[in-house]
């Protein structure tokens, strides 16, 4: 255990750092998890749902600082392939 005063300070930050990114990486696997499932069950408009719902998340966290501009941008490209895919397929 820590000795120093800011020793301690650091542990109680990583501490909620930690939680504070285990919940955003959950919430961001459910919401790409919501679209996929959507997808393998062939169910188009819950599908585009889904998509548009995550899409707004990914971005919003983008502006929060948890997530890359980039990274965000390459989850939602794959998960707009997927739902595109879909829609051609049942039209």
């Amino acid at each position: 255990m820590a000795n120093h005063k800011s020793a301690k300070k650091r542990i109680i930050q990583t501490i909620k750092k930690t939680e504070r990114n285990r919940f955003y990486k959950t919430r961001i696997k459910n919401l790409t998890k919501a679209v996929k499932e959507a997808v393998e069950a062939g169910e188009v408009e819950k599908a585009q749902e889904a998509f548009k719902n995550a899409n707004k998340k990914l971005h919003h966290f983008v502006s929060k600082g948890i997530l890359k501009k980039n990274t965000a941008a390459r989850k939602v490209s794959r998960l707009n392939k997927l739902v595109k895919e879909l829609a051609q397929k049942s039209a």
